[in-house]
């Protein structure tokens, strides 16, 4: 593995600390449960975390907020307001937290964005733009709107500010399994976060957060939304990585050949053995927004699943065959707490409907 280009200043603990503090009046503190299912059929204490909870229906508000109120706290908002690209949930967090400081909000998506999500940001008062068949496409349109129009770009993930605010979650979560008693309040051991991988800032906010717990995160990418886990195989940012439709929409979209932030935090994990990744196909996943539904009695989009899909191959939860080669089998071996963060739950009504009755397309 090459090592990447120059490494940008290091994001702390201390940083996400500071997210938590400014974030805390705008966002939910979710619920953390335990999962006696999961828990037997792993043999060890399995956790949930239920960020689909989150205001906006998913964890990228608290990134968004953190940096639009850090800007609008140093007055570096311009009149013109923000512009960002997304395919669905950070645009929909961004619309939100803008409406609410009264700053115009400009959200380039692609020409597939769920309904869902686009209603939710037009009915928060953004300007919602189609901007082509692709992330790729969306991104260069927000980009250009930056430049010609004097906009401030709100990345969905390489930002430092959006990054420490996407930790936050992580935060959340040790800080309370530290306060259970059978849990040592300064290390976990052989504990596991597992969380959805994409453009990498929820992965390396959370990555900052566990290392300190002497916590593996644990990334977890749709095998048809593959840019970031190409690109650590790669040592390197890539562009132009193949992908696939997938029910795991939110975490389609490349990375960016500039990407400075999330992809050398993710880099340096893997290098150190505080992260590793693991890949998860479209079976899994639906297997994982089903049991969501049918023994959780929650709705997860499939993006937010991912944590859970992990746990699908060769499970039996689900009861059925290992179609991947891996998955859950390390995560089995350990024995410390394992902490699946579900982080988005935003679903058509009539795509959950197809997934549930199995009429859905693999």
């Amino acid at each position: 593995m090459t090592e990447p280009h120059t490494p940008p200043p290091a994001l702390s603990a201390d940083d996400l600390r500071s997210a938590a503090r400014r974030i805390a009046p705008w966002i939910r503190q979710t619920p953390l449960l335990p999962s006696p299912t999961l828990s037997e059929a792993l043999r060890r204490p399995v956790w949930l975390k239920y960020e689909h909870l989150q205001r906006t229906g998913s964890f990228k508000l608290r990134g968004a907020a953190n940096l639009l109120l850090a800007l609008h706290e140093r007055g570096e908002i311009p009149e013109g307001g923000v512009v960002a690209c997304s395919s669905g949930n950070h645009g929909r967090a961004v619309a939100w937290i803008a409406g609410r400081l009264g700053v115009p909000a400009t959200l380039c998506v692609p020409d597939w964005v769920d309904p869902v999500k686009r209603d939710a940001m037009e009915d928060a008062g953004a300007s919602v733009r189609l901007s082509g068949p692709t992330y790729e496409h969306a991104e260069a349109d927000a980009l250009r709107r930056t430049r010609e129009e004097g906009l401030h770009f709100v990345s969905p993930f390489d930002d430092p500010a959006i990054i420490a605010g996407q930790g936050t979650v992580a935060l959340e979560v040790l800080d309370e399994l530290s306060g259970i008693a059978v849990v040592d309040p300064f290390r976990l051991p052989e504990a596991d976060l597992l969380v959805p991988l994409s453009g990498g800032g929820l992965a390396a906010g959370c990555l900052i957060a566990a290392k300190e717990r002497s916590v593996r995160t644990v990334a977890v990418g749709a095998r048809r939304a593959p840019a970031m886990l190409r690109s650590l195989e790669a040592g390197r940012p890539l562009v132009d990585v193949e992908e696939s439709a997938t029910l795991a929409s939110a975490l389609s979209g490349g990375i960016g050949e500039a990407n400075r932030w999330s992809f050398h935090l993710l880099h340096d994990g893997l290098r150190t053995d505080e992260l590793v990744t693991i890949e998860v196909g479209e079976f899994e996943i639906h297997q994982a927004v089903r049991f969501a539904f049918r023994e959780l009695r929650t709705v997860l989009e499939g993006g937010g699943a991912v944590g859970l899909a992990a746990l699908m191959s060769g499970d039996p939860v689900v009861g059925h065959e290992d179609r991947t080669g891996g998955g859950s089998g390390e995560l089995a071996e350990r024995r410390g707490p394992l902490i699946v963060l579900l982080s988005g739950g935003n679903l058509a009504p009539e795509t959950l409907a197809s997934i549930m009755s199995q009429a859905s397309v693999i």
